[in-house]
C-alpha cells in the first residue's frame, strides 16, 4: 500500500497531467508550487473514477500519512475541500525513508519552536517540552545548543524557503508526535476532572431512586413473589404509567422519546400545537436506520414525499443547507442518510418544544393520574402458598407481543386513536383471571 500510494503522490507532481500548482501568497509571504485542497479533491475523483467523499477521504489519509501537508491548519492533519493552501512533502520525509523517531530529534525541534516563539508553545508542544526537560536534563545543553544552531541556519534561508520548511518539519513531528488528543480528524476536548465529577454526581443524584440494585421495585419483584402488578403499571403502553416513570421523562428528552408512553404523551402535546410532523419524521427516520434492508430504498422514498418533497403533506422545516444534503444523499439512500436532518429536527423539538411540553396541560394531567404502587408486604406463608400455586402466566414479552398484533390490526384498519388502544387493552386485562394472591 506504501508503495502505492507514493506512485500515486508521484503522478500527482506530473508537471501536465497533475494537479495544477502555482505561486499562492501566505500572509506576506509568495509560497511557490502550492496546490488548494479542492484541486487535490478533484484530481483523485477524475484519476480514480470515485466521488467527492471518497476523494476526501484519500486525500486526507495522504494528509495523515505525511505525504502532502498544510500550509495553513497544522493542528488537524485533514484534507479540506476547499481553497486551503497544500504543498506535496519532499521524500526526505516519506514513510519510506523509515527515519528512527528519536526523542532527541523531537526535543531539538521543539526547542527550536521554543526560541522561535518566545516560549509561546501550542499547550501540547509545551507538555512534551516539559517532559523531555525532564527525562533529558542530562544533556538539556547539547539540544539548546542544536536548537540555537538550526535557527539560525534557518534564519539565513529566504523568507519564502524558511516558511516552506517549517511547515514541512511541523506536519513530520505532527504525523510522528501527535497531540494526545488529536487523532489526525477528531480533536476531544479536555474537561477538568472538577466539572467530569460534578457531571456524574449529578447524574447518580438524579438516577439513585430509579436504580434496580439501591431500589426496589414497588409494588414487590415479580420474579420473587409471583406478582405480576409490576410488569403490568409498567407496560410499554399503559394508560396510566407510575410516577416514577413520569420523573423520568423529566431528566431529559433522550428519557422521554426512550419511552413508548411517554412518546405518545409527547405526540398529543404535539397534536394539540399542531407539530406532530416534526415528532414523525424523526420516528420514519429511526425506522429507516433501525428496519429491514430490503425495505431501506422504499422507505426512504416514502420519507422523502411524505415530509421533504415540494408540496408534501408532512412537510418539515429544516435549513436549505441541510435540506440540500439531505436530498442529495437521498438519490443513493443508506441507513443514515437522514441523520443531517433527523439531528436538526431533534434539537428543534429539544429545545423549543420539549420545555413548552412539560409545562404543558398535557404532561400535568399524565402527571396527575400517574399511579403510586404501595410496596406489597408478603409473609413467608404467602410466598410459600404462590409459589405452589404457580402456573404459566402472561410473561411480559407475551403481552408486548399482544400489544403489537392489536396497533398493527387497528393501523391496518384506518387511523390509530391511541386513547382508544389504551382503553381496549386495559379493559382486556381487567377482564383476566387474577393469578395471585
Amino acid at each position: 500500500v506504501q508503495y502505492s500510494m507514493e506512485a500515486v503522490v508521484l503522478e500527482m507532481q506530473d508537471p501536465k497531467t497533475g494537479v495544477k500548482s502555482q505561486t499562492q501568497r501566505l500572509v506576506i509571504t509568495t509560497i511557490p508550487h502550492a496546490i488548494t485542497g479542492e484541486d487535490i479533491v478533484e484530481w483523485i475523483a477524475n484519476r480514480f473514477k470515485i466521488d467527492a467523499a471518497e476523494a476526501r477521504a484519500m486525500g486526507t489519509m495522504m494528509v495523515a500519512f505525511g505525504y502532502i501537508y498544510p500550509l495553513q491548519d497544522h493542528k488537524r492533519l485533514i484534507l479540506k475541500p476547499d481553497t486551503s493552501l497544500y504543498r506535496f512533502q519532499t521524500p526526505y520525509f516519506w514513510p519510506a525513508q523509515q527515519w528512527p523517531v528519536e526523542d532527541t530529534d523531537y526535543a531539538i525541534y521543539l526547542a527550536k519552536r521554543n526560541i522561535r516563539k518566545k516560549g509561546l508553545l501550542e499547550l501540547h508542544e509545551q507538555e512534551q517540552y516539559n517532559n523531555l526537560h525532564k527525562w533529558m536534563n542530562h544533556k538539556w545543553d547539547f539540544i539548546v545548543m542544536q536548537a540555537k544552531e538550526q535557527y539560525r541556519a534557518g534564519k539565513e534561508r529566504k523568507k519564502p524557503d524558511r516558511v516552506v520548511f517549517d511547515c514541512q518539519e511541523r506536519a513530520y513531528w505532527v504525523v510522528h508526535r501527535p497531540p494526545v488528543n488529536n487523532y489526525y480528524i477528531l480533536i476531544l476536548p479536555r474537561v477538568k476532572s472538577s466539572v467530569s465529577i460534578g457531571a456524574l454526581v449529578k447524574y447518580t443524584t438524579t438516577y439513585k431512586q430509579h436504580d434496580p440494585f439501591l431500589y426496589p421495585c414497588l409494588p414487590s419483584n415479580p420474579w420473587l413473589t409471583d406478582d405480576v402488578t409490576y410488569w403490568h403499571l409498567n407496560m410499554p403502553n399503559v394508560e396510566n404509567p407510575t410516577k416514577m416513570r413520569v420523573e423520568r421523562w423529566t431528566f431529559s428528552f433522550g428519557e422521554l422519546l426512550s419511552d413508548p408512553r411517554g412518546r405518545a404523551d409527547f405526540r398529543l402535546f404535539l397534536k394539540k400545537e399542531f407539530s406532530g410532523e416534526n415528532l414523525a419524521f424523526w420516528e420514519a427516520c429511526e425506522d429507516l436506520k433501525w428496519g429491514a434492508a430490503a425495505t431501506m430504498q422504499e422507505k426512504a422514498q416514502q420519507i422523502y414525499k411524505t415530509f421533504l418533497a415540494r408540496g408534501a403533506p408532512r412537510w418539515i422545516n429544516i435549513d436549505g443547507k441541510t435540506m440540500e444534503i439531505t436530498v442529495k444523499g437521498l438519490s443513493h439512500p443508506h441507513r443514515y442518510v437522514l441523520d443531517a436532518a433527523q439531528t436538526h429536527i431533534y434539537m428543534l423539538m429539544k429545545k423549543d418544544s420539549y420545555g413548552r411540553y412539560l409545562k404543558s396541560p398535557v404532561f400535568k394531567e399524565t402527571q396527575k393520574k400517574a399511579v403510586a404502587p404501595e410496596a406489597h408486604k408478603f409473609s413467608e406463608a404467602q410466598l410459600e402458598q404462590n409459589a405452589k400455586k404457580r402456573r404459566p402466566s402472561l410473561s411480559p414479552i407475551i403481552l408486548r407481543q399482544q400489544e403489537e398484533e392489536q396497533k398493527a390490526k387497528l393501523a391496518a384498519s384506518g387511523p390509530v386513536d391511541i386513547t382508544q388502544v389504551m382503553s381496549k387493552l386495559a379493559q382486556k386485562k381487567a377482564t383476566e383471571p387474577e393469578q395471585k394472591t
